[in-house]
Order: structure tokens, then C-alpha cells, then sequence
């Protein structure tokens, strides 16, 4: 019987970001998976990042994970979102290839010490007196487990919709995890169904891209991880937009009797924020057309991804469709688009070490906990991993702030509110914007990695040379000048249209908005791009970071007042029938995640807090 400290199931993006972790932190750790070759797949979209996602992408990069190195590695276009509206709302997005990004988080996987990869497919989970002791394969073998980690995707249960057909299945070419799905669903947590789906893939040569409207990606390439380099890259391509029309949403209408949503047959609610091409025309009835986006899946690939058209419609309707798209009329489906329904587990269940309040050493991560999209999945992984071996070693779980960073908010939104429909992350979430940036991932979150054995040589490296560059510039432009009616002042007027009547310092001038790193005199040659952004800023935005340092602060000391797990809501003078209930049920920990339930009011805090007052007193006295 063979026996490790960390056994992680699945070897999707969650589970691969789990298990790297488990192993970098010294723990013996298996990933089992029921196809090595799939380790890393991208099930849907092969790209990376964008808005919110991004961000995540980045903490888990600055944590010393995997996904951001390959998709650099595997980075066929990029774009930054939003690059106009500021630094707080700024995202890279990768459009990756599908193989390369496989083969690149194989690559890390293989080479990870104290990690063994196992192809098999699981059964069962062997709990005793509330606690994980180990799990049963489907070839019969019993693998002792210290510590789990479930990160199933859509596997669990999993049914694939098209049209009016159904059969078992995680995604094309894999079968479901129906006896886990069984075992599981006896564990006394809250379990639902949930909906994603996937368009069709197109043939590239039955495409007109003279019809369609060229999208390239940006010049200079941007990076996404915090130590790729230009010559992890492959060769860079274009993606093509075109648009649905008044046919198209007219075919649609017309076979909405034979979507698997819209019949019935599936209950399981789906993305709200990226619904399917059906959920686009009768949510908004009003428009005439939606965007779509036709991204290549790889250089050697023949298939296009045509981002905006998810459907579950039948083969016949999803060819009709297609067809009345401009640049799409010859266009050859290989690939149907298809809905997936599977089960998943209200992560209200959960602490926010992400280990399940009723078994102790199991942890879930990834579309298990309502997640949808790869960058959630690989953020709650990285945690798990993390914790799972914290809790092996005996220590205190990583628990990542609001203020801290997105995975933060992630989990905390996760446990505190729970989800029905799938949870994706946007920049929208999170109160702190202004710190938590895309550009200072590692400014936040490196050296915590480093505490915990995360971070290899070359990320450290990085993070230290960037921190020393930002710093040195701050303390020049501080220092020095600029003065009127000189060639530096004159060109700076060129360059930006800033008279100056009066010498400044280039800290005061890059505070105006019309004035930008690149227009201080003086700059060092070399000096990077992210410690740039670092230094930008720093001074741009001073008065508002500073504004969000004060309410982290008065945060804080709401995190600190903490909510003993024995507290009767029923004794709290003043609440509502209705707050007592979801304070009853969601059990906070501290009057900070307290406030974030929907429904309980400033005013039932400060009631809570008189309470909690008067409970010390009488404890004390």
C-alpha cells in the first residue's frame, strides 16, 4: 500500500498548482489523474488572464506557481486591457497554444521533487472518526493519504449537453467521476449543480478572414510571468473579430425549444458573465448582434476557438448559426459546442484554509467550490497545496487578507457568501484596488512565498532587482530637478504640454497626469518595464493608496475582533429574525467577514459588537 503526506486529485489547473506546491514545501506528495497526458489541459478558451483573472495569474506567479510561466511559454498574442483607465484596472491577456501550455506545465510537473504522478481513476475516499485516512482507485489499490486535496473540475457527476442528447462525460474524450461523485454526496455538505459550456470548433482554411476584422496583439509583447523573458515566446499571431446578426439570433430563437437550458433538462445554473450565444439573445433581446472573437488554438493547429458563441444547441442549429456569421458562410465545424452539468460542493462548507469544516485533512479547490475559469481554479490549487502541507507540519494556514491579495477576496467571498451560479473574479470585487495591482503581484506576496519555501532562486532574484530599482529611482526623482527655460524643461513642454514657471522635482511633475515615467530626464538605461509600473505608482496614485491603507487599517482591527464559534445570534439584542439566521448559518469568524453577508447592515454590526462587549465583561468579571 502505497502512502504519502499530500495526495491531490485531479491534474487540471487546480491540481497541478496543489501538488507543485505540496512538493516545493517539502512534502511527499502525489497527483493522481486519469490521463498523464492531460495533465494541464486547457478544456476550453487556451488563453490566460484578462480582466481580474490576470491579477490572480500574477499572485500565483509572485507565489512561486506554475501558470504564468507557461503560458509565456506557450503565448501566441497578448494583450493589456484596459491600458488606458489606470494601473488598478489594468489585465494581460494571453492567447495561448493549447499543446505548448500542456507541455510546458508537464515539463514543470516532471521536473518537481518529492512529487510522483499516479494515472488511475478514484472511487473512493476512506474517512474515519471525521478525518481523511486514504482512497481507493478504480484498479482496486488503497493509497494512504495524510492529507487530501479534491480538485475534480467537471468531472464529478459531469453530463455533456448537445441539443436535446446527453451522456456522461468531463469534457469531450474524458468520462465523468460518477462513484466519487456517489461518495461525496454522503458527506454533510450543502451540494449542487452547476452549468459551463464550450462553442464549436471551425476548420481554419473553411474561414474568409478577409471578411473579418484583424485584432494584433501589443507592441512591445508584454510578460505575464515575473520571470519569463522574451525568448520564452513563440511565434506571435493575430486573432480576427467578426459578429453575430439578425439571422443569426433569428435561428437561434428558433431552436431554443431544443437547448438542454431552455427545455429544462438542465438546472444547473450557468456563468452569468460569460453566458452562451442563447442566453446573450434572450437576455439581451435589444441588440443586434454580439462579438465574437476567432482565436487560433495553436501555431500547428488547425482548429479556431470563436469566442462569444457557446452554445448546447444541436449540431444542425450550431451549423446554421455559424453559417450566417460574416466570414463564417464556408466555415466547417470539427467539433460541435457542448454544455457540461456537474456537481459541486457550496464552499460555504469550507474554512478558509479551503479544508472542509466536516472532515479534517480534506481540502477542495477549483469548480468543485462554484469556481468557473482556470485562473480561480489555479489560485484556490496554490492555497490548498499550501495549507494541506501547513496543517501536515502543524502550522498556521496561509490565510491571504482582502487587503493582501485577490486570492484573497477570492476565498473569502468563496466562504463567507458562497455561490449558485459559477464565481469568476473581476477587479470589481476587490475594495483595494489602488494596492492590490496587477504590476505589484510579487510587491505583495513574494516574500511570503519565500517564508514558505515557495519561491525558486530566479523569482526571488527578480523580485529583489525590481524592488532595488524602484527604489533607487524614487529616491532620484525626489531629489532632483527640473528648471525653467532649460533644454529639459523645454522638452518636457514638447512632450507633454507642462510649462514649468518654477523648478520641480520630477516627483512633483510625474504626479500631473499628462506626465509619464518616460518623460523624466535622467532615466537609467535598463530599468524594467514592471519596476516602471512599481514606481509610477507610487507617486500617482500616493494620496489614494494612502486613503485605502486607512480603511485596511480600520479593517483590521474589525479582522481582529473575532467571533467566538459558541456565540448564540438568538441573545443578540436588536437583530432581525433574518440577521440572526445568516449569522447562525454562515458562522463568521470575525466581525469583519460578519459585515460582507449580504443582509447584515452596519447597524447589526455595531448591535454584534455591543454584545460581544458585554460577553467579555461578564467572562472577565
Amino acid at each position: 500500500m502505497d502512502k504519502f503526506e499530500i495526495v491531490v486529485i485531479g491534474g487540471g489547473h487546480a491540481g497541478v498548482e496543489a501538488a507543485s506546491a505540496a512538493a516545493r514545501m517539502g512534502a511527499h506528495t502525489c497527483l493522481i489523474t486519469h490521463s498523464v497526458e492531460r495533465i494541464g489541459e486547457m478544456s476550453c478558451n487556451p488563453a490566460i488572464g484578462g480582466i481580474g483573472k490576470s491579477h490572480l495569474a500574477k499572485e500565483v506567479d509572485a507565489l512561486g506557481g506554475l501558470m504564468a510561466r507557461a503560458a509565456d511559454k506557450a503565448g501566441i498574442h497578448y494583450r493589456v486591457l484596459n491600458s488606458t483607465k489606470g494601473q488598478a484596472v489594468r489585465a494581460t491577456r494571453v492567447q495561448t497554444d493549447r499543446d505548448l501550455y500542456r507541455q510546458a506545465i508537464q515539463k514543470l510537473i516532471n521536473e518537481q521533487r518529492n512529487l510522483t504522478v499516479i494515472e488511475s481513476s478514484v472511487e473512493d475516499i476512506i474517512i474515519e472518526q471525521e478525518e481523511v485516512r486514504s482512497i481507493l482507485t478504480d484498479k482496486g489499490e488503497a493509497i494512504v493519504a495524510d492529507r487530501l486535496v479534491l480538485t475534480t473540475g467537471t468531472f464529478l457527476g459531469g453530463v455533456m449537453h448537445t441539443g436535446l442528447e446527453q451522456k456522461p462525460g468531463g469534457r469531450v474524450g474524458d468520462p465523468s467521476s460518477i462513484k466519487l461523485a456517489e461518495r461525496l454526496r454522503k458527506l454533510p455538505l450543502p451540494v449542487g449543480r452547476l452549468k459551463t459550456g464550450t462553442p464549436p470548433r471551425l476548420h481554419k482554411d473553411t474561414i474568409d478572414w478577409s471578411k473579418l476584422s484583424p485584432q494584433p496583439g501589443d507592441l512591445p509583447t508584454p510578460l505575464l510571468s515575473y520571470v519569463s523573458s522574451n525568448q520564452d515566446r513563440p511565434k506571435q499571431v493575430e486573432c480576427f473579430m467578426t459578429r453575430t446578426n439578425k439571422e443569426t439570433h433569428k435561428i437561434i430563437r428558433g431552436s431554443l425549444d431544443k437547448s438542454p437550458m431552455y427545455s429544462g433538462i438542465i438546472e444547473g445554473a450557468g456563468p452569468r458573465y460569460c453566458p452562451s450565444i442563447e442566453d446573450k439573445v434572450v437576455r439581451f433581446s435589444e441588440r443586434d448582434s454580439h462579438q465574437i472573437f476567432a482565436e487560433p488554438e495553436g501555431l500547428n493547429s488547425d482548429l479556431i476557438y470563436p469566442n462569444g458563441i457557446s452554445t448546447s444547441l444541436p449540431k444542425e442549429a450550431q451549423e446554421n448559426l455559424v453559417r450566417s456569421i460574416k466570414g463564417f458562410e464556408e466555415a466547417q465545424i470539427i467539433r460541435p459546442g457542448y454544455a457540461i452539468e456537474y456537481d459541486y460542493f457550496n464552499p460555504t462548507g469550507l474554512k478558509h484554509s479551503l479544508e472542509t469544516k466536516c472532515t479534517k485533512g480534506l481540502y477542495f479547490a477549483g469548480q468543485i467550490n462554484g469556481t468557473t475559469g482556470y485562473e480561480e481554479a489555479a489560485a484556490q490549487g496554490l492555497i490548498a497545496g499550501i495549507n494541506a502541507t501547513l496543517s501536515l507540519y502543524k502550522k498556521e494556514p496561509l490565510i491571504l487578507g482582502r487587503h493582501e491579495a485577490y486570492i484573497g477576496v477570492l476565498i473569502d467571498d468563496l466562504v463567507s457568501l458562497g455561490t449558485k451560479e459559477p464565481y469568476r473574479m473581476f477587479t470589481s470585487r476587490a475594495e483595494y484596488r489602488l494596492i492590490m495591482r496587477e504590476d505589484n503581484a510579487d510587491m505583495r506576496l513574494t516574500e511570503k512565498g519565500a517564508e514558505l519555501g515557495l519561491v525558486q532562486k530566479n523569482l526571488w532574484e527578480a523580485y529583489t532587482n525590481k524592488k532595488k530599482a524602484a527604489h533607487r529611482e524614487l529616491a532620484r526623482i525626489e531629489k532632483e530637478k527640473i528648471l525653467p527655460n532649460t533644454e529639459a524643461a523645454r522638452r518636457l513642454e514638447d512632450e507633454t504640454g507642462e510649462k514649468l514657471s518654477a523648478p520641480k522635482t520630477l516627483k512633483e511633475l510625474l504626479k500631473r497626469p499628462k506626465v509619464l515615467y518616460k518623460h523624466l530626464p535622467g532615466r537609467p538605461k535598463g530599468i524594467k518595464r514592471n519596476a516602471v509600473d512599481e514606481i509610477e505608482a507610487t507617486v500617482k496614485y500616493a494620496g489614494y493608496i494612502e486613503r485605502q491603507q486607512t480603511d485596511i487599517q480600520r479593517l483590521q482591527k474589525n479582522e481582529n475582533t473575532k467571533i467566538p464559534h459558541t456565540v448564540d445570534y438568538e441573545n443578540v439584542v436588536g437583530l432581525s429574525n433574518e440577521v440572526k439566521q445568516k449569522l447562525s448559518e454562515a458562522r463568521p469568524q470575525s466581525l469583519a467577514r460578519a459585515s460582507r453577508l449580504p443582509g447584515v447592515t452596519p447597524a447589526a454590526i455595531s448591535l454584534l459588537m455591543v454584545h460581544l462587549k458585554k460577553e467579555r465583561k461578564r467572562k472577565a468579571s
